[in-house]
């Protein structure tokens, strides 16, 4: 059973998260922590060193829920058209799922931390990448299987295919419509269907 030290510094953590993903890192101040978890700030900095170690934290721990939901939603013994439409339907729900998460990590914080804090700016590059992976696996599968034809490597697909997955997420949050999304979804799923399956 972990230690006291540990329960604390894990409270902190998840329920953190939310408040960084929502407001970033320069929007973020210490009394909205302090607040949120009903500790000081010398309880908090007893755990970490610092604001940008407490973004840090917030922000690995919401990477990982991400990652978790996609991986969980990935976990059938389907074909590769099949977890593709499960990628889809995924992030058709998308913006239902990060809600409790303070919205998307990387919208959130990638655009955020683009120039005003390098280490979060190269976890959310990380993320993206680890993102882009599990795409290029089901790909390279359906390649390897003979259930895909690409015109291009599965990682360069994948980012192309991820990358309209974000615009998708990225509009939707900006205007609060979410046809961006699940009419980018939608034209995915036919993407697949019309130009890629064999």
């Amino acid at each position: 059973m972990p230690g006291k030290a540990a329960r604390t510094t894990a409270y902190i953590t998840k329920t953190i998260a939310p408040i960084f993903n929502k407001h970033g890192y320069l929007g973020t101040s210490l009394s909205d922590l302090t607040k949120a978890t009903n500790l000081t700030k010398g309880a908090l900095y007893g755990n970490f060193a610092n604001k940008e170690a407490l973004a840090m934290a917030a922000f690995n721990y919401n990477a990982q829920l991400l990652l978790e939901a996609l991986d969980n939603k990935l976990d059938f013994p389907g074909s590769v058209t099949q977890k593709l439409s499960a990628i889809t339907d995924f992030y058709s729900h998308y913006h239902e799922t990060s809600a409790p998460w303070g919205g998307c990590p990387i919208v959130n914080i990638g655009v955020d931390a683009n120039g005003n804090n390098e280490k979060l700016q190269k976890a959310c590059t990380n993320l993206v990448k680890k993102v882009e992976q599990r795409i290029a696996s089901v790909l390279d599968k359906g390649v390897k299987n003979g259930e895909l034809h690409l015109p291009v490597p599965p990682l360069q697909f994948a980012k192309q295919f991820f990358t309209m997955i974000q615009g998708g997420v990225t509009m939707t949050t900006v205007t609060g419509d979410r046809k961006y999304l699940t009419n980018t979804m939608a034209y995915l799923d036919q993407l697949v269907a019309k130009e890629i399956k064999k």
